[in-house]
């Protein structure tokens, strides 16, 4: 089954739209979506790198069970995403079924990351950027012991910048690349991606992470993208200047993080490949999955010594 998807396109350039739900879930419930065990779901795909980095936070925070999780098909066709089986909390067949519950008029795409809300079964949030910083900042009082500050306040404007570069030309770049329609807005999307991605191959050139010998938030946002840039972005989208291989610091720097377990268990190859190659039916019409690359994720990445930052 190839996907039938529903994209803005202007001038040959992709547009993201807009997040639906932002709300936002407080430590002191101001918002009127306090920050309490077990009354919220988050909804993921492991294909989608935006998801991917909530499941990634959720992991390294020790909120497993205080945010409950549902997880759809990688597979999307034109009703959206589905759930293998009936979401056991909610009963829902498509996550659909769920925006449209919190707001019958909606008619743009379903989206993951979510979070539901399951005392007032309504959607809080698909609002993928704060979903992250909404467990680091609100959720600190069910934090593991233990657990990382990712988002340091003394770090957080150098990581904002550092963010603001990484999704509009690496993290939303590859998809700027892969979904244009036309030679000059791909050229300038690729050009964009390739040229951040030699400075980040600097910058780790003395930087055992992206903020030193800390992981942060940074980190957390381009790990997606890169986990699926020789697997799926290199070839399906076009961005195929260089390979993730081809670059000895981000390609170590890569490896240490899959490395820890909540990037490497949160990172589903199977799921990703099958829901790129599928569900974009215009890219690839035939919906054939191909079997590469094939990459040693476990190979030495000697990132430690630079453990001093």
């Amino acid at each position: 089954m190839t996907g039938i998807i529903t994209r803005e396109i202007k001038g040959g350039r992709f547009e993201r739209q807009p997040n639906r739900f932002t709300d936002r879930i407080t430590a002191d419930g101001s918002s009127g979506y306090p920050a309490e065990p077990g009354r919220y779901r988050l909804f993921v795909s492991y294909a989608c790198p935006w998801a991917h980095r909530s499941l990634i936070v959720r992991r390294l925070l020790g909120l497993e069970n205080v945010i409950g999780l549902g997880v759809v098909d990688p597979i999307r066709d034109d009703r959206g995403w589905r759930f293998p089986e009936p979401d056991p909390v909610t009963g829902a067949t498509f996550l659909a079924e769920l925006y449209q519950a919190t707001d019958p008029s909606y008619e743009g795409r379903v989206t993951v990351p979510c979070v539901w809300d399951t005392r007032a079964e309504r959607m809080v949030t698909n609002d993928f950027p704060a979903i992250t910083t909404t467990m680091e900042l609100e959720f600190t009082a069910h934090h593991a012991p233990g657990a990382p500050d990712l988002y340091p306040e003394e770090l957080r404007a150098e990581i904002d910048e550092l963010n603001e570069l990484v999704y509009t030309t690496v993290n939303n770049g590859v998809y700027k690349a892969g979904f244009a329609t036309s030679q000059e807005p791909y050229e300038e999307a690729v050009d964009a991606l390739f040229d951040t991605l030699d400075l980040l191959e600097e910058r780790l050139a003395t930087r055992r992470y992206l903020m030193g010998d800390r992981l942060t938030e940074a980190d957390v946002r381009l790990y997606p993208t890169l986990a699926r840039f020789d697997v799926v972005y290199h070839g399906h989208f076009k961005c195929n200047l260089r390979r993730l291989v081809d670059y000895p610091n981000l390609w170590g720097y890569v490896r240490d993080l899959y490395s820890m377990p909540a990037f490497r268990d949160t990172t589903n190859f199977d799921h990703i490949k099958r829901h790129y190659y599928v569900t974009h039916g215009d890219i690839n019409p035939s919906g054939v999955v191909p079997k590469g690359p094939i990459i040693d994720w476990t190979e030495p990445h000697d990132r430690g010594r630079l453990a001093a930052g």
